[in-house]
């Protein structure tokens, strides 16, 4: 390092040197202040893709399920429509009314599928305790253990989800 010959160039120097360091300071408060913003601006970036997947996800879930509760209430009517249709008729007026309430009975079932509704499979199935309610157990030795013998009430689901589980009678 050069040493200043005089006095006033020992202050010039040691002023120029005071300056040169509290710009360094400066610069390096500046820097650390850029990463704290850019750190920041990360973070919010993250935030931001992780609220719109999410909100991406409720959305479709949503559109998935629109349909949830106006099933849970239209099932219990598919069961007597059921019923109704397993009722022997005669006569032809009757045997007429008959087939008008089956036409009736399918384009029901139909909108239903269109909506995602499809039956739980019992019989013969073996048993799953997320798609099956056991209410009966027997020994049956037509059957292996485990396997759902007789269907008593069907099951529904909506797309994945389970609506009214299938109510069976399952072989021990």
């Amino acid at each position: 390092m050069i040493e200043p010959e005089t006095d006033e160039e020992t202050v010039e120097f040691d002023r120029e040197q005071s300056e040169t360091e509290e710009s360094s300071d400066e610069l390096s408060q500046l820097q650390q202040e850029k990463e704290e913003v850019q750190n920041r601006l990360l973070r919010l970036q993250a935030d931001y893709d992780n609220f719109r997947r999410r909100t991406s996800k409720e959305r479709e879930a949503d559109r998935k399920y629109r349909s949830q509760s106006i099933v849970e209430e239209l099932i219990p009517v598919l069961d007597n429509f059921e019923r109704a249709l397993q009722v022997e008729v005669d006569g032809d007026t009757a045997q007429n009314f008959a087939n008008g309430m089956k036409m009736v009975y399918d384009q029901f079932l139909e909108a239903l599928v269109k909506e995602g509704v499809e039956e739980i499979p019992a019989q013969g199935e073996e048993f799953d305790p997320n798609l099956h309610q056991a209410v009966m157990q027997v020994e049956d030795d037509n059957f292996e253990s485990n396997v759902v013998v007789e269907q008593l009430q069907k099951g529904y689901r909506l797309n994945d989800r389970v609506i009214r589980p299938a109510m069976v009678k399952v072989n021990q």
